[in-house]
């Protein structure tokens, strides 16, 4: 069984808009720190977003801020982000990951991971 599944990455043109989606099972879903990365080709995974669901804390990457947000839904079991003003810079496969073992929240080491949802932005 999958614990992680995202969904709504597709190709849109620069400027453009996508809200992905990831539904966690019972046992991946975390109250504590959830987060978005993504892995660009030929370059290594970076974190994008993360959100810790007791305190309401998001983190962003830098190349981010101000054009995606990392929203949660506790009883769906669900984490968003919603992108905007969407770049060639943006593309590449988003996964979520829930459940921080070490590390920060955009750079750590995480108990579980989506196989990833590709976004294709074009100019």
């Amino acid at each position: 069984q999958e614990q992680l599944v995202e969904s709504g990455g597709m190709s849109v043109q620069s400027g453009g808009s996508l809200r992905l989606s990831c539904v966690a099972s019972e046992d991946a879903y975390s109250n504590l720190y959830m987060a978005w990365y993504r892995q660009a080709p030929g370059k290594e995974r970076q974190g994008v977003a993360c959100t810790h669901g007791l305190s309401g804390v998001t983190v962003y990457g830098d190349s981010v801020k101000d054009r995606f947000f990392v929203s949660r839904d506790n009883s769906r079991n669900t984490i968003y982000l919603e992108m905007t003003n969407l770049n060639p810079d943006d593309t590449g496969i988003y996964s979520c990951a829930s459940v921080l073992l070490s590390g920060t929240c955009l750079a750590g080491n995480w108990n579980h991971w989506g196989h990833g949802t590709q976004v294709t932005v074009s100019s």
